[in-house]
């Protein structure tokens, strides 16, 4: 049962780093959540009101707290663990759609932020922005997902002034997507399902109108164009890039029972990265119309959401954490320190880690050129910090990349 805490004036709820999974409701007082701005260093403070909920974002992503929670004067909270909060909350369609506009727009700002220190231009349109896309599909020889963006651009834009250039890309990689196609073997579609059993009423009868199947290297969602539908991944899994100065880079890669494209329905702004089937994929597809039906029907539906949120925001925090540090060692320190927190080890007592990452990898992470990052790495190897492989890379000692970033940035 959610237990009534009684705090007095000057009291630590919780502080910055705790392991703290509770979820808090202000019933009285004044509680002030504070953190440090990780562009400026400045302090940053948000003044909870009386019925809003704190706490609600580590919790449910089980990350350590990122902030704070200061009371300012006497002050009764509601505190509930997560199993409590989604017993009591997941059927009510009023909270879950505020919680999941609230996390989209602090995920498009961080977004936003990100775009900035890449130097890409924030004024960019959308039609030009998808003429990008096609442009570094195009370069990168991705020519399924060249044609596929092309396409979609024609379709969007019919009257454009760049639909000679657009129709000599599309029929150039519409013709050598075909050869390739024809020169593959004819692989089956991955027999791998979401494991959640929540999802498990999705395989049923009812929804299987809702099915998409996509072929290897198929654009399912396009960087830019306006967002009218969101996916469900039943089997294969589907692969998030975003286009950076004229580039594609590899984001993530999402599995059976995960979601994409719900930030669009929810902010009607354009679309924030391009998905592409990696390898063969089925997914369900579900419109606009229908998305506050289908959550609030199904209450799992939203709460997986939401957690999918918390875990964007922090795994976006955490990338802009590394872009701010202006020391490349440092930043490319961080970058083995963020890797080796996303990666469990079996020995915590062992120093050395090993990363299955390339250069090119940690020079996305970094937000740098792979030649920067490989004269920044060499260094590293010089002094034997670390050995790189064709595939890996190997930390001789995880802890001499954390002093590096602590005498560096003095975080």
């Amino acid at each position: 049962m959610p237990k009534v805490c009684s705090y007095s004036k000057g009291s630590i709820i919780y502080f910055s780093g705790d392991r703290d999974e509770r979820i808090f409701i202000l019933q009285k007082g004044c509680v002030v959540v504070s953190t440090v701005d990780m562009e400026s260093n400045l302090p940053v403070t948000e003044q909870i009101k009386t019925g809003e909920f704190f706490g609600v974002k580590s919790a449910l992503g089980h990350f350590p707290r990122e902030e704070t929670a200061t009371v300012i004067m006497d002050s009764v909270c509601v505190a509930m663990t997560v199993q409590e909060f989604e017993s009591i909350f997941s059927s009510n369609k009023t909270v879950i759609m505020k919680m999941l506009r609230v996390f989209s727009n602090q995920l498009r700002a961080i977004h936003k932020k990100i775009e900035s220190i890449l130097n890409k231009d924030l004024s960019i349109n959308q039609e030009s922005g998808m003429l990008s896309v096609a442009k570094a599909f195009f370069q990168d020889e991705s020519w399924r997902s060249c044609a596929d963006v092309c396409m979609n651009y024609l379709k969007r834009y019919p009257k454009t002034e760049n639909k000679e250039t657009i129709i000599k890309m599309y029929n150039t990689a519409n013709a050598r997507a075909k050869h390739l196609s024809q020169l593959s073997s004819n692989s089956s579609l991955n027999d791998e399902t979401a494991s959640d059993t929540s999802l498990k009423i999705f395989e049923l009868p009812a929804f299987s109108r809702f099915a998409k199947k996509y072929e290897p290297g198929q654009v399912i969602i396009t960087e830019f164009e306006p967002g009218d539908r969101f996916y469900l991944i039943q089997k294969g899994n589907v692969q998030l890039v975003k286009c950076v100065n004229g580039q594609n880079k590899n984001l993530d890669i999402l599995k059976p029972g995960e979601f994409f494209g719900e930030m669009a329905i929810l902010d009607n702004s354009p679309r924030s990265a391009t998905c592409l089937a990696a390898g063969h994929v089925q997914c369900l597809e579900f419109n606009k119309e229908n998305f506050e039906i289908l959550i609030m029907g199904n209450p799992q539906i939203a709460l997986n959401i939401l957690k999918l949120f918390c875990k964007r925001i922090y795994d976006q925090k955490r990338r802009f954490k590394i872009l701010v540090i202006k020391d490349y060692q440092a930043r490319l320190a961080e970058v083995f320190c963020m890797l080796d927190e996303m990666n469990a080890v079996s020995n915590p007592n062992d120093r050395q880690r090993r990363f299955n990452v390339t250069i090119q990898d940690v020079a996305h992470w970094a937000g740098l050129s792979q030649e920067i990052t490989r004269d920044e790495l060499n260094r590293f190897v010089s002094s034997r910090k670390i050995e790189i492989f064709e595939s890996s890379m190997i930390v001789t000692n995880i802890n001499d990349m954390k002093r590096i970033v602590d005498t560096k940035t003095n975080r």
